[in-house]
């Protein structure tokens, strides 16, 4: 299998998708892979696999690499004497928050007809944006913690007994995220939340609640992961979710029950199915009194969660064989030559 790793992005993630991508370097074993990096001004750059160290793109170092440009159906580098395509099977989104996240790159790959591993549009909209992610749990009947909407220029009036959790609408890994305990530190969080989006979910912080992560694909069957207990402090702040997204070993599985277990796989595929076919996800789950509560989706997660799985290479392959295809539209301007027709003209 050849696979092209697609990182970086316009995002305030944007060293952790670096992060990601060195890490799959380790993670694949036997697929030929290309690299292929966008910067901060969305620039396309070939890095060559011997050139994935962190330092490279900190430095500016990849500035002196291969530029890219998108065409219908490759990524190619153009020259005097034409263009040359970087070959490959497929390619993997590992772009985290916006540009990934939120549909950009999903729409691109769909319109230049390129193959992709990644949620496509309608999942990245509903799955980017917290908010929406509490709508689309409601539809689908999955229990959500209860939650207020507050926007920066709106009305800073909180409704909920402390403590409570401030979290930007359009952000993940815990950037701009605050434990609030009283009211002298909502209006600080808030401040913190608004430098990174207009929007803000609230929510009640329960202290010592179970949470569980599950993640998962659908090829011709499901293939699901391991359900993981994460065993971490108070939350997991943006330094340490920068190490954490770092993982390339399996970690063990939780010490649950069945029938838990059963719940929370059931109601992953509840989510997953049919919306994000195509994509590699992970859900974070809360578990009160046996019942199973969706915290997040995450539908690019770092490194993949490629630690919950004990054949992610093979997941990848069987994937990139069963990926859903954009009906093919047949263009024959029968409407316009009825048209012409009728009035007689050719």
């Amino acid at each position: 299998m050849k696979l092209a790793i697609l990182f970086g992005g316009s995002s305030f993630e944007h060293e952790i998708s670096i992060v990601s991508a060195i890490t799959m370097k380790k993670v694949f074993k036997r697929a030929e892979l290309s690299f292929i990096f966008i910067d901060a001004e969305r620039q396309f750059y070939l890095i060559e696999p011997e050139k994935m160290k962190s330092n490279f793109f900190s430095s500016g170092g990849y500035k002196k690499s291969k530029k890219l440009v998108l065409k219908n159906g490759a990524f190619s580098i153009e020259g005097l004497f034409g263009s040359k395509a970087v070959l490959f099977d497929v390619l993997l989104n590992l772009i985290h928050g916006r540009d990934g996240e939120d549909g950009k790159i999903a729409s691109m790959m769909e319109f230049y007809a390129i193959p992709f591993i990644s949620p496509r549009l309608e999942a990245s909209a509903l799955s980017y944006n917290k908010l929406y992610t509490k709508f689309l749990a409601q539809s689908l009947g999955v229990k959500t913690l209860t939650y207020q909407h507050l926007s920066k220029n709106g009305e800073r009036k909180l409704v909920m007994e402390y403590p409570v959790i401030v979290k930007p609408v359009r952000l993940g890994s815990s950037i701009g995220v605050t434990i609030v305990k009283n009211d002298e530190g909502l209006d600080y969080a808030l401040d913190v939340a608004f430098e990174f989006d207009t929007d803000v979910i609230i929510e009640p912080f329960i202290e010592g609640v179970k949470e569980y992560n599950q993640a998962g694909t659908y090829t011709r069957e499901w293939e699901l992961s391991i359900v993981e207990e994460p065993h971490k402090e108070e939350f997991l702040d943006f330094e340490k979710k920068y190490m954490d997204f770092s993982r390339d070993s399996q970690v063990l599985a939780a010490d649950i029950d069945g029938q838990l277990e059963s719940k929370i796989k059931d109601t992953f595929k509840k989510i997953y199915d049919p919306l994000f076919r195509g994509a590699i996800i992970r859900c974070d789950f809360f578990v009160r009194e046996g019942e199973v509560y969706l915290n997040e989706i995450n539908p690019i997660p770092g490194s993949m969660a490629n630690y919950l799985f004990d054949d992610f290479e093979g997941i990848v392959e069987r994937l990139s064989q069963n990926l859903p295809n954009e009906q093919k539209i047949s263009i024959k301007y029968d409407y316009i030559h009825s048209i012409q027709s009728a009035k007689g003209k050719a």
